[in-house]
C-alpha cells in the first residue's frame, strides 16, 4: 500500500505552534516547537486514518494545494 501524502499548516499559537490538515477535518495538534508540532500531528493522522479503515469509513483523499502568491509590501 502507497503512503499519503497529506497537506499540513503548521502556525503560532501565542507561546506554541499549533497544526491542523485541510484535508482531515477535525484532527490538530499542538507543541512547543514546529517540528514537534508536526510529528505529533502526524501521529494523529495516522490514528484517524487507522480508526476510519477499522470502522469501514473512507479514507479522505488528499485535495489541498499549497501555493503563495507576492503582493506589494
Amino acid at each position: 500500500m502507497n503512503p499519503i501524502e497529506y497537506t499540513i499548516i503548521i502556525e503560532p499559537a501565542g507561546d506554541n505552534w499549533s497544526g491542523y490538515s485541510p484535508d482531515v477535518p477535525g484532527v490538530i495538534a499542538t507543541d512547543e516547537t514546529a517540528e514537534a508540532c508536526a510529528e505529533r500531528l502526524r501521529d494523529a493522522i495516522v490514528f484517524h486514518v487507522e480508526g476510519l479503515k477499522r470502522h469501514g469509513y473512507p479514507v479522505p483523499q488528499p485535495l489541498a494545494q499549497v501555493s503563495s502568491v507576492k503582493v506589494a509590501a
